[in-house]
Formats: structure tokens, sequence, C-alpha cells
């Protein structure tokens, strides 16, 4: 569906001057559906004041998508095009390992860096021109992250534990935020 976008009159895309400097008629394609499932997951990420959000999904997916494609470009003896998504999904641990955090005993951002490294397997199933499973798999995540909260608001047996104490801070900080400023006249 997306490749046909671009793909579809091979000799009018390569005719033009952006044909021309890239080469590739899926690489559009590729950019084009990185960022859209990127910002489906970080618009729901910013809606709810996480620390990854719209700008740093769609980059990660984008990435992603990127270094996989370019990857997958290499062929011949002694290559092995596999080893850039090894190298990927080793730069993502990172990236994941800095956004979690412990508080009073309680580790923080655990979510957060699974869904950064959902947005590298989404990247990586576009770059290697997987468009349909990268776009289901955004809306799953979606979906996933969507209904888990509704379930944690409804039923209050699964806010116990540290459950209970991350949702104790988010509910401490949201009443600090609803105070007025204190005027010492």
């Amino acid at each position: 569906m997306v490749r046909g976008l671009f793909s579809g009159n091979r000799s009018v895309y390569k005719s033009t001057m952006l044909g021309q400097y890239i080469g590739d008629t899926d690489f559009p394609a590729i950019v084009a559906l990185s960022v859209l499932c990127g910002a489906i997951i970080g618009l729901e990420r910013q809606m709810r004041g996480k620390p990854a959000g719209i700008r740093t999904s769609i980059m990660v997916c984008l990435g992603t998508a990127t270094f996989v494609h370019l990857g997958s470009q290499f062929a011949g003896p002694g290559v092995d095009p596999t080893r850039v998504l090894g190298q990927v999904i080793t730069g993502i641990g990172f990236l994941g390992a800095g956004v979690m955090f412990a508080r009073e005993g309680t580790v923080l951002g655990v979510t957060t860096a699974a869904v950064i490294w959902m947005l590298a397997g989404i990247g990586a199933s576009i770059g290697l021109g997987q468009y349909h499973l990268g776009l289901g798999l955004a809306v799953t995540v979606v979906a996933v992250l969507f209904t888990c909260e509704w379930l944690e608001m409804t039923f209050a047996a699964l806010t116990r534990g540290v459950h209970a104490i991350y949702h104790q801070t988010g509910r401490a900080k949201e009443k600090v935020d609803e105070e007025p400023p204190h005027n010492p006249s």
C-alpha cells in the first residue's frame, strides 16, 4: 500500500531531482511511515506527560528504520547486513536505560524504556520493507498502553505493591501542580 505511493512509476520518480539524489525509491515511504508510526506512539506518551514524547519517538523510529534500511543495501561476500540491526538494538538499550531511574526504592521509566525498544522494532520492520508490520505494531503499542492505563484506573487491585508507590507519586505531583502559588505578603 505505502510502497505503491512512491514506487508505482519508478521512471518518473527517478527522473526527479529527489529521486536522482536518493536513488532509492523505497526510502520516501520508509521516512513517511517511520514518522507516522513514531508520531502515533509519541502523541500518546506526550499526552500522558512521559519523558519520551513525539520528537523522541519519531527520531527513534526514523533513525532505526534508516540504519536498518541502509544496512540492508549492502551485499556481497563477507558482508552481514544483520550486524547493523544488532548494533542498533545495543544502542537502543543504552537509550532505554537512560530514561529509567530509581526514586524511593522504586524504579521508574521502565514502560518508557520498553516503548523506546518497541519503537526501534517498529523502525526496523519498516526499514526492512515490512510496512504493514510496522504500522500494525504501532497501533498495537498504543492499544496496549491505553488498555493498561484504563485497567489500572478501573481496578484498584492493579495498583498494589510497586504500582501503588508509582500512582501515589503521580497523584502527589498532580496535587502540587494544582496548588496556587504562595503569596508571602
